[in-house]
């Protein structure tokens, strides 16, 4: 019997321990989940086994990872450093949906010198997106065609409904932090030959409008660092290179508002939050004036008016209020993610979607040739996700391979070759996870 062991049950990890407990039987594997919260995971998945785990517990998570064949990270980024160190420790296999960091990557040979492997990256936006983008890239190689651009998109947005009464559109569908934080740091790309460079203050003022058949208009904003892309997709010479996020029209123009004020920076605590309202948080970062309402000080401090769409998304939320922000402290990025998530976190008739958009453009005998491909995928409901299915299936597939003797990498490495791609995106398929490709002009 193969055990395997998954450290985590939060929201992203539902689909991926559904399916590993529906093929548990059949394959012989035991599932065992690694969890703090343990009754939160006996109640979600009441037919699995569940442990205490934490992972800072040096001589508990060793024995733990050490019963195990397999170890699926699905615990805070920041820890996989941990769970990885002793998984080559004692010489086991690891798989998980998060960004590979430097500290892991330079266990690779570690991993490599044990016969085993560390796959990271295999959720969705890191995970279907190299493999999706990968299966098109290679195939473009492959045939003699000369690469010039490639752009991708991915969001994760609420389905279209038409008595959806929210103005953005948007709800958190992943880590709420990660939204609110979205675009700090330095954004790069490649642009008709020339390194491009957005500031943070200008990154949600520089849009691109995305067209989705059958699925309309979208707009997305650049994603942190598409150059280091150049090499993990063998891009070295392409002319344009850029990556980005999708969210619905609209959504980034207001945005802009919380980034301009100071809303989003996470660098310091903020005084007296415990008696803080939402008008007063907003009021903070204006200029003070006795005379003229928040409301006014704001529109004119934007530039926007009165009666805009971007104040009337303000109301929405609930920002002009005198409600408790009901934090007893925080930095300005944790008290905005406090009060989105009383109006944007889902609710049980809610149903995200995920939507994922590439575009490659190639020279064929010197003739300019573009394909252009996307996926979209609708949640069932506000448990059973879009984004949970499409961050979850990805490597509950590279699991069972693993698991099968079916997929025999070593190292650290990312699914971007053909052996690890390739089924995963199979099955995925046969799962409905497709995506429609269409050759422009």
């Amino acid at each position: 019997m193969k055990h395997v062991l998954i450290l985590g049950a939060g929201r992203s990890s539902t689909s991926l321990i559904n399916y590993l407990l529906e093929h548990a039987s059949e394959n012989d594997w035991k599932v065992i989940i690694g969890e703090q919260d343990t009754a939160l995971a006996q109640k979600k998945f009441p037919e699995a086994e569940v442990i205490a785990f934490d992972i800072m517990n040096h001589v508990q998570s060793k024995a733990e990872i050490e019963k195990a064949d397999l170890v699926i990270s699905m615990i805070p980024a920041s820890l996989h450093i941990y769970v990885a160190k002793i998984c080559v420790e004692v010489g086991r296999d690891m798989l998980t949906a998060s960004y590979v960091s430097d500290d892991i990557k330079a266990l690779s040979d570690q991993f490599t010198e044990k016969g085993k492997q560390c796959i990271m990256e295999l959720g969705l936006d890191p995970g279907i997106d190299h493999m999706s983008a990968m299966k098109v890239l290679d195939r473009i190689k492959s045939e003699g065609h000369e690469l010039t651009a490639f752009e991708t998109f991915t969001g994760g947005l609420l389905a279209n409904d038409d008595k959806m009464e929210n103005p953005w559109k948007y709800k958190f569908t992943w880590n709420p932090r990660n939204v609110v934080l979205a675009g700090t740091g330095n954004v790069k790309f490649i642009q008709e030959d020339r390194y491009k460079y957005i500031p943070y203050q200008r990154l949600f003022a520089r849009t691109e409008v995305i067209h989705v058949p059958g699925y309309g208009y979208f707009e997305g904003y650049a994603n942190r660092d598409s150059l280091k892309y150049l090499d993990l997709y063998g891009l070295r010479g392409i002319k344009t290179l850029y990556r980005g996020t999708l969210r619905r029209p609209g959504y980034c123009k207001a945005w802009n508002i919380f980034v301009q004020l100071g809303a989003t920076d996470d660098t310091y605590y903020m005084e007296n939050v415990s008696e803080m309202t939402h008008r007063q948080f907003i009021n903070s970062f204006l200029q003070y004036n006795p005379h003229d309402s928040v409301e006014l000080k704001l529109a004119h401090y934007m530039n926007i008016g009165m009666e805009s769409e971007e104040m009337f998304k303000m109301q929405w939320l609930d920002m002009f209020t005198d409600e408790l922000v009901g934090l007893e402290k925080g930095t300005p990025a944790q008290i905005l993610e406090h009060i989105l998530k009383k109006k944007w976190t889902l609710d049980a008739e809610d149903k995200d979607m995920i939507v994922m958009w590439h575009k490659f453009n190639y020279l064929d005998n010197g003739q300019p040739k573009e394909i252009q491909s996307h996926m979209v995928a609708v949640g069932d409901d506000s448990v059973n996700t879009a984004m949970s299915k499409t961050v979850g299936l990805p490597l509950a597939i590279a699991a069972k391979l693993v698991l099968q003797g079916k997929l025999k990498t070593t190292g650290v490495n990312i699914p971007t070759i053909k052996e690890i791609y390739e089924p995963i995106l199979d099955e995925l398929e046969q799962m409905g996870f497709e995506f429609s490709e269409r050759e422009i002009g």
